[in-house]
């Protein structure tokens, strides 16, 4: 037994030797080592040698063994270095030819939007002031004239935390208490940007994520004139002196009187669309004098100051600009639309 596996031994070395490819060795690996192998077979008739002989058996078999997988290994190693090897020549890089351009990243076309609207808004004199997104109902509805049970609160679906009393915002006018407590009693002029979250029906002109600037103006004197013609100036600086603009009574608990304002459809030229509901003109936001209420829990007396406020949504500006027929392009994205900005 003894010298039939030094012949398993001998036959296997020196079939190695032959080997040049990785299938080959492979081939190898199952005749020599595999469960039929003769080594393999040598290991299952151990039971049948007399006692005396099974320790010096198995020990020479277990060593044969060793062998043969140290000289599988070393062999695999060496092919693997000559494979790479003649990759390395066949396959040579030309380190002069010049490198492939990395594609720049780009602005979304929402940031585009915000940065243009904040820019008119400057260009008219506010300042930019940032407020939380999320928000305790007392900011959220509470302070703006909605206390619990108020059936304005149904104006507004909100998405609530697991945190009680706290929600994302619907919209930026809880805003409005925290710039008014910060300057009171200075006249304030300011725009407060920033992301709402409604659970709204999606369709081409409504999401539930959205970017809306509040205007808010806080003075003496402050009339409905003002507001009107702060939102027609602002048209006319990101459209040009041709926009027509529109002013609807509506109602908002924050603000007396209330008003929604809409901008002339320019994907349809007043003609009717899907992205104006077939109106004519686009939504952009509501707007009205600030109810004595709210200027009250701002800290401001309302007996003294009063003041403007107005929400618009940029992405819609957006859209009316560069003739987006969905709002949902700007949330999908879709490299074919955001590479177009």
């Amino acid at each position: 037994m003894l010298s039939e596996l030094d012949q398993i031994k001998q036959k296997a070395l020196l079939a190695l030797e032959s080997i040049q490819d990785e299938p080959s060795l492979e081939t190898w690996r199952i005749t020599h080592l595999g469960r039929s192998s003769p080594l393999m077979l040598v290991f299952d008739q151990l039971g049948k040698l007399a006692k005396e002989e099974r320790p010096i058996i198995g020990r020479h078999a277990n060593d044969v063994k060793r062998t043969l997988e140290t000289a599988f290994s070393a062999r695999s190693e060496t092919l693997r270095q000559s494979a790479l090897q003649q990759s390395l020549q066949s396959e040579r890089l030309d380190v002069t030819l010049p490198g492939r351009t990395l594609p720049i990243g780009r602005l979304h076309p929402a940031t585009i939007s915000l940065r243009e609207v904040i820019q008119a808004f400057a260009d008219m004199g506010f300042q930019v002031y940032r407020s939380p997104e999320v928000e305790t109902d007392e900011y959220n509805f509470g302070l703006l004239n909605m206390p619990p049970d108020h059936p304005a609160r149904d104006m507004w679906d909100t998405f609530y935390t697991t945190m009680p009393n706290v929600s994302l915002r619907p919209h930026t006018s809880p805003g409005q208490i925290h710039v008014m407590r910060q300057y009171v009693p200075e006249p304030i002029r300011a725009i407060l940007p920033g992301m709402c979250y409604r659970y709204e029906q999606i369709n081409a002109r409504k999401e539930t994520q959205f970017n809306q600037i509040e205007v808010l103006v806080v003075g003496k004197n402050i009339t409905l004139g003002d507001l009107k013609g702060t939102v027609s100036d602002f048209a006319r600086r990101l459209f040009g002196q041709t926009i027509r603009t529109r002013f609807r009574a509506s109602y908002f608990p924050f603000t007396e009187p209330s008003a929604e304002y809409d901008f002339e459809c320019l994907l349809c030229n007043g003609k009717g669309c899907a992205v104006c509901a077939w109106s004519g003109w686009l939504e952009i936001g509501g707007c009205g004098l600030v109810h004595p209420t709210v200027l009250q829990n701002g800290g401001y007396d309302p007996e003294k100051f009063s003041g403007f406020a107005a929400g618009l949504g940029t992405e819609r500006i957006m859209m009316l600009k560069h003739r987006i027929e969905d709002i949902r392009y700007f949330w999908n994205n879709d490299m074919r639309f955001l590479e177009q900005f």
